[in-house]
């Protein structure tokens, strides 16, 4: 979340992509940083014990969704 703020005070459209179990944790540091508006991009956990192809299929999902947060549709 850090990355991803620094980024957007700086300009810079981003898509903060986190775990559906760190969702909370996304909320809770938005919150600190005052960075509310900063939607987070959701995917199923866990990413770590996945298969190649399966993380390629959680990256395909995620796409609309990172299309609307760097497009604010």
């Amino acid at each position: 979340m850090h990355d991803g703020m620094t980024l957007e005070t700086k300009g810079r459209p981003t898509a903060v992509i986190v775990t559906s179990e760190f969702t909370r944790e996304a909320a809770v540091q938005r919150a600190a940083l005052g960075m509310e508006d900063l939607e987070p991009v959701v995917i199923q956990h866990p990413l770590s014990t996945l298969s190649e192809e399966e993380i390629d299929a959680r990256a395909a999902e995620a796409v609309e969704q990172i299309k609307r947060v760097l497009t604010g549709t």
